[in-house]
């Protein structure tokens, strides 16, 4: 008897997509008349943080729109990038940006509930570190709970892998 259908439910960003999308913001803050001499900056800081740095609070801003345009040309989801307030340092504005991965334990345990409570009868899903496996007996089952979560707005950039 073969086991029942599944698929997990994962918040992952391509690293090397995100890269992509930083050097593209990069090339666009060092090329546009409109950020030349703001000092309009934006670098890796660390292996899931971003740094954004300019003269002025309004060029800051600007400069973290370049690079949430860069990702979204890329498909990664601005739900996957957490950005902080623009804050002094010195003379220059500096924006902390994390790049969220995993589904932390509450969006977890929320999306479970969601399931159990509007998905299919029959249909499990169990938290598994930082994803969720769902299991079921029909693959329409599962279809559903994913158009489920697709519709749902749940603050977490959603990807589904491991379809069998």
């Amino acid at each position: 008897m073969a086991a029942n259908p599944s698929f997990d439910i994962v918040s992952k960003v391509d690293r090397q997509e995100a890269d992509n999308a930083l050097r593209q913001a990069q090339k666009e803050l060092a090329t546009r008349f409109d950020f030349r001499g703001t000092g309009a900056e934006i670098d890796w800081a660390g292996e899931e943080a971003v740094t954004i740095q300019a003269g002025t609070e309004d060029r800051a801003k600007a400069a973290l729109e370049v690079f949430k345009e860069k990702l979204v040309k890329r498909n990664i989801s601005l739900k996957s990038l957490d950005a902080g307030e623009p804050r002094a340092s010195g003379k220059i504005f500096k924006i902390e940006c994390k790049i969220v991965q995993g589904i932390d334990a509450e969006k977890a345990k929320a999306i479970s509930k969601k399931i159990r409570e509007e998905g299919p009868k029959g249909v499990q899903a169990q938290i598994q570190g930082d994803q969720l496996r769902v299991t079921g007996k029909k693959k329409d089952d599962l279809q559903a709970v994913i158009q489920l979560l697709k519709g749902a707005d749940l603050g977490v950039a959603l990807q589904f892998t491991n379809y069998r």
